[in-house]
C-alpha cells in the first residue's frame, strides 16, 4: 500500500501530516508514504526530518476567499496538477489525503482525474479554500470540531505527535518542572505565542510577572527565537520566572504547566484539549477570525478562556487567569472539562477512514 500526503506549507498542515505517517507506518511498518510539498514550504525541512519521502511540486497561491482571481487558478494550476499526476503514477497511489494549503488542491484534482481514492483532513474550524473543493470529490472528510460546516464531514480531532497524545501530564508533572528549574509545588503558568512567539503575550506577561510571582505563582515562559529574553530579577524566596527563547520539549511544559496564557491555532487548541490542560486563549487579531472559531468550542465546555487581543493586559490576567491558577479546584474541574472535549486518537481514526476509502474504492 502507498498512501501519498498533501499538506505543505505551514506547520499546521505538516504535523497531523506526518502524526497520521506515523500512526499508518505503527499499523503497517511496510507501508509506503510520500509527502507533496513545495520549496517554500516548511515540509522541505520537517519531512526529511521524519524520515518521510518528498516530492517537491511547484507552488500556486490559492486566494483565502471566493474572489475575480479565482478564474485565473485552474491554468495557473495545470503544470502543479501534472507534476502531482507524475507523483501519484510513479507511486502507484493507493490513497491522497490531504491538510489544505498549497499542495492539497492539486493533490486532490490529480487523483480525481487518476481515479485515486481521496482523504480530506480539515484542522480549522473555518476551512480553507483547497479543502472546500476537495470534499465535492469524496465521502471521506475528517474534522477537527463538531461542529464543522464541511459535507461528509466527521468529527475526529486533529491527529497529534505521539508525544503528545500519550502524556499523562500528573505523571510526569515532576520531570517537567525540574526540567525547566521549577519549583515542585506551586502553580505554574506556561506561556507561548507559539514557534515565533507573540510581541503582545511577550509584554504583558513581562508586566504582571511581578504581580503573579508575589501571589505564589512560577511562569516558564517562551518569548520566540528572534524575541530578547527578559532580564529577571528573581528575588530569593519569590517563585521562579523562566524566560527561554523556545520549547523543543512542549510535552514536558504540558506536564509542567497547571494553566496556559498562548494563541489559538488549531493545533495547539487540540493539543490542550487532548492533555487536560486549561488555556487562556488569546485569538491572532489578523486573518479570517478562524483562531477565535477554533477555541470557541473547548471554552464552551469549560476548558478554557477566551479573550480579545485588544482586551488582553496585566490587569485582566490579575483579574481573571490568577484567580483560577490558585484555585486547585477550579484548575482541577477546567482540566477535566477540556480533557473530556479534547480527542487523543485522532490519528487511529484517520488511519481508519484511509483504509476504509481504499476498501470502497477497491470494491468498486
Amino acid at each position: 500500500m502507498h498512501v501519498v500526503l498533501a499538506g505543505g506549507g505551514t506547520a499546521g498542515h505538516i504535523e497531523p501530516a506526518l502524526a497520521l505517517a506515523d500512526a499508518l507506518r505503527r499499523q503497517d511498518p511496510t507501508v509506503g508514504i510520500t509527502a507533496l510539498g513545495t520549496e517554500r514550504g516548511l515540509e522541505t525541512r520537517l519531512v526529511p526530518e521524519r524520515g518521510y519521502e518528498l516530492e517537491l511540486i511547484p507552488a500556486v497561491p490559492l486566494p483565502r476567499k471566493p474572489t475575480p482571481e479565482l478564474i485565473t487558478v485552474p491554468g495557473r494550476l495545470r503544470g502543479t496538477i501534472k507534476a502531482a499526476e507524475q507523483v501519484l503514477e510513479r507511486t502507484k497511489a493507493d490513497c491522497v489525503v490531504g491538510f489544505g494549503g498549497y499542495v492539497a488542491l492539486p493533490g486532490y484534482l490529480a487523483a480525481k482525474r487518476l481515479g485515486v481514492p481521496i482523504v480530506i483532513h480539515e484542522a480549522n474550524a473555518r476551512p480553507g479554500l483547497a479543502n472546500k473543493i476537495g470534499s465535492r470529490y469524496t465521502g471521506y472528510v475528517a474534522v477537527s470540531t463538531p461542529d464543522s460546516k464541511l459535507r461528509n464531514a466527521r468529527y475526529v480531532g486533529i491527529p497529534l505527535r505521539r508525544s503528545i497524545a500519550t502524556l499523562d501530564r500528573a505523571a510526569m508533572r515532576a520531570e517537567g518542572r525540574a526540567a525547566f528549574g521549577l519549583d515542585p509545588g506551586l502553580p505554574t503558568l506556561l506561556v507561548t505565542g507559539g514557534s515565533q512567539g507573540a510581541r503582545r503575550l511577550n509584554e504583558v506577561v513581562q508586566a504582571i510577572a511581578p504581580n503573579l510571582q508575589r501571589s505564589g505563582v512560577q511562569i516558564l515562559h517562551a518569548v520566540g527565537p528572534k524575541n530578547e529574553l527578559p532580564q529577571v530579577d528573581n528575588m530569593p524566596g519569590m517563585p521562579p520566572y523562566v524566560p527561554v527563547p523556545y520549547l523543543d520539549r512542549m510535552d514536558l511544559a504540558y506536564a509542567a504547566a497547571d494553566m496556559m496564557l498562548c494563541r489559538a491555532g488549531a493545533m495547539t487548541v487540540a493539543e490542550l484539549s487532548a492533555v487536560g490542560l486549561p488555556a487562556a486563549y488569546v485569538p491572532l487579531p489578523i486573518g479570517n477570525g478562524e483562531q477565535r472559531l477554533n477555541a470557541q468550542p473547548v471554552v464552551k465546555a469549560g476548558g478554557g478562556l477566551l479573550v480579545d487581543d485588544a482586551e488582553l493586559s496585566p490587569e485582566w490576567i490579575q483579574s481573571n487567569v490568577l484567580p483560577v491558577l490558585t484555585d486547585p479546584h477550579r484548575l482541577y474541574d477546567m482540566s477535566r472539562a477540556a480533557a473530556e472535549f479534547g480527542r487523543r486518537d485522532a490519528d487511529e481514526l484517520l488511519v481508519g477512514m484511509v483504509y476504509e476509502a481504499i476498501a470502497a474504492h477497491r470494491r468498486g
